[in-house]
C-alpha cells in the first residue's frame, strides 16, 4: 500500500516565506510548518493544495512548481511541496493554527518548524533562491 500524501504551499509573497503555527493535536501545537494537508481521494496534489490553504487560510491561491523531493511524516503519509502564489485574499489561521508569519530568507530560523518541516522548507527556499522552481 503507497504513502497517503500530504501537500503543503511554500507561499512566498516579495521574498518572504508564510510560515503557520499548529494550534493542534496537543504534540504539534505550538511548532511551525507550512500550510496544507491531506489528499482527498481523486484530487490531484495541486487541487489539495488549493482547497487546503482556501480553508485553512481564507486565500486563493496558485500552485507554481512542486519542491522536488518528498519527506516521511508519521507511518505511512508523505509531504509533498509546491511553491505557491497568492492569487487574492490575506492569509488567516482559520483552521489548525493559531498564529502566522511572513519570514524574510534571514528569519527562516526565528521559528521553531515540525523536524519533517525543516528539509521540505530548505529545498523550497533553494528554489526560491536559485529560481530552479521559479515556475511562469
Amino acid at each position: 500500500m503507497s504513502d497517503r500524501v500530504v501537500v503543503a504551499g511554500a507561499v512566498f509573497d516579495q521574498g518572504r516565506l508564510l510560515a503557520a503555527r499548529r494550534s493542534a493535536p496537543p504534540e504539534l501545537a505550538g511548532r511551525w510548518e507550512l500550510p496544507g494537508g491531506k489528499l482527498e481521494p481523486g484530487e490531484t496534489g495541486e487541487q489539495a493544495l488549493v482547497r487546503e490553504l482556501r480553508e485553512e487560510l481564507g486565500v486563493e491561491a496558485r500552485p507554481l512548481e512542486r519542491v522536488p523531493g518528498e519527506w516521511p511524516l508519521k507511518p505511512g503519509y508523505v509531504l509533498r511541496v509546491w511553491t505557491v502564489r497568492l492569487v487574492s485574499g490575506v492569509p488567516a489561521p482559520l483552521q489548525e493554527h493559531d498564529e502566522l508569519r511572513w519570514l524574510g530568507p534571514d528569519e527562516i530560523d526565528a521559528v521553531d518548524w515540525l523536524d519533517q518541516d525543516l528539509p521540505a522548507v530548505a529545498a523550497a527556499l533553494r528554489c526560491l533562491s536559485d529560481s530552479a522552481c521559479a515556475g511562469g
